[in-house]
């Protein structure tokens, strides 16, 4: 595999759990963000193809580090240039390849904190990235990375039997899983044990946690169009964190469906509406 597009997985922003760059973000902070969604996007696909050799992926990786200061793929080579003439660091982007060259280095996770340090790579910088497209105060990051760091986990969670059976990956916390006495060969199962389940209910649990803290998130950012969009994030990745303490996502995908999301949509920005204008 010699191109980046050799590993392109066809996914887009429109199959993600959550909005990305959605109608509800200013105009101009729309084409920054999706560059770095696009950029983001093949380098997944690179990392979690399931045919391609590790040493494959990691040249592949390597070629968009590259195309950050020089030559390379054309969706790093983009959000570069989108960098470069709004004044934007690209450190969002390279520690965004930190966790992909660890996803094809690192299959296990050892314990929640080193979950959550995974995290501090692979979802973190793209809270911390929208917030300085909208300059936004550095001072929210830390509400930032704690929703952030709960979309990972929730992802997770969701697709922990594909990631294993795909690609061999376990995000799932090795201790938590020797705990329960979970083989981790239970991840291929078409249902989740008892205690498999109990498992994923806890990560669950720890993710409303982390929910928690972001809670006020929304109310804090200044830029009341993104401050509507992480609103409606909030609500989705609730929802969702909730269905998980009590869902078995090996036998049946725990998502939203159209009608479902749009309904949390406008709940949510209801809320958000009354909440700021009472104020």
């Amino acid at each position: 595999m010699n191109e980046i597009a050799d590993f392109a997985s066809g996914k887009g922003h429109r199959d993600e759990n959550f909005p990305v760059a959605s109608w509800l973000l200013r105009k101009d902070a729309r084409a920054p963000i999706m560059a770095y969604y696009r950029f983001a996007r093949a380098a997944d696909d690179i990392a979690d193809h399931a045919g391609a050799p590790p040493a494959a992926k990691l040249a592949g990786l390597a070629a968009m580090r590259a195309g950050l200061t020089g030559n390379g793929p054309e969706p790093a080579m983009t959000l570069a240039a989108v960098a470069r003439a709004r004044g934007l660091p690209l450190v969002h982007a390279s520690e965004l390849l930190d966790a992909f060259v660890q996803d094809v280095t690192v299959p296990r996770t050892a314990d929640w904190g080193a979950l959550l340090a995974y995290c501090r790579l692979s979802a973190m910088p793209v809270g911390r990235f929208v917030l300085d497209v909208h300059g936004e105060d550095r001072a929210l990051w830390p509400l930032s990375d704690a929703l952030c760091a709960a979309l990972q986990i929730v992802n997770h969670l969701q697709d922990c039997g594909r990631d294993y059976r795909a690609i061999d990956r376990v995000y799932l916390p090795s201790d938590m899983l020797e705990r329960a006495g979970v083989p981790i060969d239970a991840l291929g199962a078409d249902r989740a044990s008892p205690a498999l389940r109990a498992v994923i209910g806890d990560c669950a649990r720890r993710t409303l946690a982390l929910l928690d803290e972001a809670a006020p998130f929304a109310r804090a950012i200044g830029d009341a169009r993104l401050a509507a969009e992480v609103a409606v994030i909030q609500r989705l990745a609730v929802d969702l964190a909730r269905r998980l303490t009590r869902s078995d996502p090996l036998g049946t995908p725990v998502h939203h469906s159209k009608p479902q999301a749009a309904a949390l949509t406008l709940g949510a920005l209801a809320r958000h509406a009354a909440m700021r204008l009472a104020r």
